[in-house]
C-alpha cells in the first residue's frame, strides 16, 4: 500500500521525535486518512530548517511499515 503526505515541520518542533522523547508523528494523507507514523524514520530527512516537503509511505500487506521516501 502506498500513501502519500506532506509535511512542514521546524527542527525545534521535530527535536523531540529526534530524540526519542516523542514517538508518533501524526499526519494526514491526501485521501484525508489520519496517520501516525514512527518519528525515528523521518530523521534522516531532518535539516537545520526542519522537514519539508511531499513523502511515500510504503506499508507492507498486513499494513507494516516498509518504506519512507521524499518525493
Amino acid at each position: 500500500m502506498e500513501l502519500y503526505f506532506s509535511l512542514n515541520v521546524s527542527y525545534d518542533a521535530f527535536l523531540p521525535y529526534y530524540q526519542g522523547l516523542a514517538e508518533k508523528v501524526e499526519v494526514r494523507d491526501q485521501q484525508g486518512r489520519v496517520l501516525h507514523i514512527n518519528g525515528k524514520y523521518f530523521r534522516a530527512f531532518l535539516t537545520p530548517q526542519g522537514i519539508q516537503g511531499r513523502f511515500k509511505l510504503m506499508l507492507n500487506n498486513d499494513g507494516s511499515f516498509k518504506s519512507l521516501n521524499k518525493i
